[in-house]
């Protein structure tokens, strides 16, 4: 890649984007992001030689420039930030590709969107954890914007937030859209049982979920294809590591077709 042309196609390949010459000046060529106007890719001639401005992480700063010494620190922006690349001739073109791309997918990054399009991927039947949905929109640390952007939801009929649950698989106290019984109502309509008390839920091999039921010493857990498994001798404060090892028996006896399981765990289980 030596040509500026060949840059700004390049850029442009990319969704929601289009180019601009801001400074009325010919030789200063950029590439935005249409919704947020946002830059990713600065073009201009410069001692001879085409350069591009590119954004990059710190994370890849300083590699791009110990790999190519082509690769400097972004000229006229912030140098922590932005790289600038000079099309001599040097630089092999997937790399030059990668840095662009790169620059690109910083500038788009937009948590709360992911978020949005993690939950829509939930299918109806199932639910997610919010630290199921933050590992879904790729950073499992962030349950708690999870929970912040579900309560700004902003189409609750595209974006089924309702199929979220906390780590212990409880409903939300005060449903953001419809109160305290909706969550419950909407779960209900897509098929899922709900029943008053301690909601936990069990992630099972093949992805299937359940919810299992501990109350009065006994818990009934339903399987999505319409099996049911019954414990008897559960404690009230069943610990996770019970829970733990109840998935084990579950992952053995889920491969059994009966439609009504039994099972009496011992003492020294829980």
């Amino acid at each position: 890649m030596k040509t500026r042309q060949e840059a700004l196609d390049y850029g442009l390949s990319f969704p929601n984007t289009y180019q601009e010459a801001p400074f009325h000046d010919p030789n200063w060529q950029l590439v935005r992001v249409k919704d947020s106007k946002k830059v990713f890719l600065w073009t201009y001639e410069r001692n001879g030689f085409i350069n591009l401005n590119v954004k990059v992480s710190p994370a890849w700063r300083d590699f791009w420039r110990d790999a190519f010494p082509s690769v400097i620190p972004g000229w006229h922006q912030n140098k922590d930030n932005w790289n600038t690349i000079i099309l001599d001739g040097s630089i092999p073109d997937d790399a030059i590709k990668n840095m662009i791309a790169d620059s690109y997918d910083l500038v788009t990054y937009n948590p709360t969107l992911l978020i949005y399009e993690a939950v829509k991927r939930i299918p109806k039947g199932c639910v997610a954890t919010y630290a199921q949905v933050a590992e879904l929109a790729g950073n499992k640390k962030m349950c708690r914007a999870v929970g912040n952007a579900l309560h700004k939801n902003p189409n609750p009929d595209e974006i089924p937030c309702y199929r979220v649950v906390n780590a212990k698989g409880e409903l939300s106290g005060a449903f953001a859209f419809g109160g305290a019984d909706e969550q419950a109502n909407r779960l209900r309509a897509d098929g899922i049982e709900v029943i008053d008390g301690r909601l936990i839920l069990i992630n099972m091999e093949y992805g299937l979920q359940m919810m299992l039921y501990i109350q009065n010493n006994s818990g009934t857990i339903y399987l999505n294809n319409g099996s049911t498994v019954i414990f008897t001798h559960i404690f009230n404060d069943c610990s996770y590591y019970t829970l733990c090892i109840i998935k084990l028996f579950l992952s053995f006896f889920f491969r059994c077709n009966k439609k009504i399981i039994v099972i009496t765990l011992l003492s020294f289980l829980l």
